[in-house]
């Protein structure tokens, strides 16, 4: 006999989606005029908050910054969580609000070799710090990356387009500060 009310979807996809329809009405916005902000399709979008399509790294910072909230405010907030986009691969260490409302996401890296992210601008006062680990990388403002081996650290405002990449593959820890006192899109 089937169940006329099916339990709901738990799975981290049906989160992600609740969470950016949750955040998309919050601020007023329609599916178009986010997908718009977001560079992202429209179909694609209302896949994503359907929970019919698994969300990429590249789309969720592409919806995050429009949204006005950090990676961890679509992905959650809980140590472990992983997204990846095949070049990078960001394991959720720990994640801090502040009392303003800011945040600071602190991330285990790894970068494939061979391959760049390109990250957009995210809310105006993001900082980022990129510590290598092991292997070799490159981080930072687009076009003013910096070359990173292990041991060694750049920091660079992450309210524009950014990259993180290696020739031949790294890990490091990213912390991502995310100031509270700035109101997001409307």
């Amino acid at each position: 006999m089937p169940e006329d009310n099916p339990p709901p979807d738990v799975s981290p996809r049906a989160a992600v989606a609740r969470r950016i329809a949750a955040l998309r009405h919050a601020r007023g916005l329609s599916l178009t005029a986010l997908a718009a902000r977001a560079g992202i399709g429209k179909g694609t979008l209302s896949e994503l908050e359907s929970g019919t399509r698994n969300p990429t790294l590249e789309t969720l910072y592409a919806l995050a910054g429009p949204l006005g909230v950090p990676l961890t405010g679509l992905v959650g907030g809980e140590a472990g969580r992983s997204v990846s986009d095949g070049v990078v691969d960001a394991h959720l260490l720990s994640v801090r609000t502040h009392d303003d409302g800011g945040t600071t996401e602190v991330f285990w890296l790894t970068l494939a070799p061979g391959g760049t992210r390109t990250s957009p601008a995210h809310r105006p006062g993001t900082v980022e710090h990129f510590r290598v680990v092991r292997g070799r990388g490159h981080a930072g403002e687009r076009g003013a990356e910096q070359g990173l081996g292990p041991g060694e650290a750049h920091s660079w405002s992450g309210d524009t387009v950014h990259t993180y990449g290696s020739e031949e593959g790294a890990e490091g820890v990213l912390v991502i500060e995310t100031p509270g006192d700035v109101p997001g899109p409307s």
